[in-house]
């Protein structure tokens, strides 16, 4: 079977062919005697938790997106609540033209229990329109725990309107998990499209026939190079990417005094009162505190090791640690974000504070989530 041929991957979207065992959508010949077959790829995802990498760069994503504005469609964008700024495409607009967007925010059931919803939908509002999309309206969801589902769905019948749905969004905001979510609750297409926390599962459009003549749509991943977990290998993502609750962790500093987010990201508290700084990131996340005039020996000598991930051989590849200043005035409720790996929540009494993470990853300030 050669590359060209029509049949593809239920799990990924792949064309599938049987000649080069590293090419996205290789199976054996055997198994295409079967009526839904799933590629390599995504059996070892499946059955082992692995993923291999595919020769695909971010313009064969964006060229494959640019095809849903040429439709009339109904858009869904899922964004990762726990990364929203490192999930929140900048460029969206190029790719779907005119067509209505419903935002969907995902992996709600990450947030600590204490965070009121409608607090995190008015920030989610706001922070849309400041970013300069208008969504026809935004819901919260949890793939993992259901929640939102029921309420996505009655809000994709009164926007669809016979369209196509398209499910868009960057890499690992867990839009194929909930497409899964939504059959396995609402659908009856038995299709099970490949998840997982690597990112770039989806490597081409996913047809899903709805009642109609239209069809629910899933679609690659857009790549963030800024967002810090394209730096890591599955190993270290395990630790990063957060799979439970998160749970606040209080840091209580005095001015010269260092936070380090294992070995990825590391917060100098330069100037400023004693106060907390809130970590919100993966319960796995290991951090340690020190002076702030020991930071730089201690990077040196535990970078690898008791600073892990990145791991010592990570080391090797992953970019330099740069600084970034920021000045935090008094009054002003501020989140210190670092994309892929959390934020930390700052109290409104000022502070100078450098941030050193590796070169190209984004880092900024927003207004204060919780």
């Amino acid at each position: 079977m050669s590359r060209k041929q029509h049949r593809v991957c239920i799990g990924c979207g792949a064309a599938l062919q049987t000649e080069d065992p590293d090419y996205p959508g290789y199976v054996p010949a055997s198994a295409l005697e079967k009526e839904d077959i799933i590629c390599k790829r995504c059996f070892r995802i499946t059955h082992y938790n692995e993923v291999a990498n595919v020769d695909m760069e971010a313009e064969d994503f964006e060229r494959i997106l640019r095809t849903v504005g040429r439709d009339r469609a109904l858009v869904i964008k899922v964004v990762d609540i726990f990364d929203f700024d490192g999930s929140w495409l900048r460029n969206f607009p190029e790719y779907i033209g005119n067509n209505p967007v419903l935002l969907a925010a995902n992996k709600m059931d990450l947030l600590p229990k204490n965070m009121n919803p409608n607090r995190v939908l008015n920030w989610i509002r706001q922070s849309a329109k400041e970013s300069g999309l208008k969504p026809v309206d935004v819901v919260l969801t949890s793939a993992r725990s259901g929640e939102g589902i029921g309420l996505l769905v009655e809000k994709m019948k009164q926007f669809g309107g016979g369209r196509n749905i398209y499910v868009t969004g960057a890499t690992n905001v867990g839009k194929s998990s909930l497409i899964n979510r939504l059959l396995h609750d609402y659908g009856e297409a038995g299709q099970i499209i490949t998840t997982s926390r690597f990112p770039g599962t989806t490597l081409d459009m996913i047809h899903i026939p709805l009642e109609g003549k239209e069809s629910l749509i899933d679609t690659p991943g857009i790549i963030n190079r800024h967002q810090i977990s394209h730096h890591l290998t599955p190993e270290s993502l395990k630790l990063v990417v957060p799979e439970q609750r998160i749970n606040p962790k209080v840091y209580q500093l005095n001015s010269q005094q260092t936070l380090f987010l294992a070995g990825l990201a590391r917060i100098d508290f330069v100037e400023g009162e004693r106060q907390p700084f809130v970590v919100y990131a993966s319960n796995r996340i290991y951090i340690h505190r020190t002076k702030l005039e020991n930071a730089d020996q201690l990077y040196e000598l535990h970078a690898g090791e008791l600073l892990s991930p990145p791991t010592a051989e990570e080391l090797k590849h992953i970019p330099p640690l740069t600084k970034t200043t920021f000045h935090i005035k008094k009054g002003e409720k501020k989140d210190l974000v670092i994309s892929g790996l959390g934020w930390i929540a700052l109290r409104e009494t000022g502070a100078r504070i450098d941030v050193h993470v590796p070169q190209g990853v984004g880092v900024g300030l927003r207004r204060r989530l919780v």
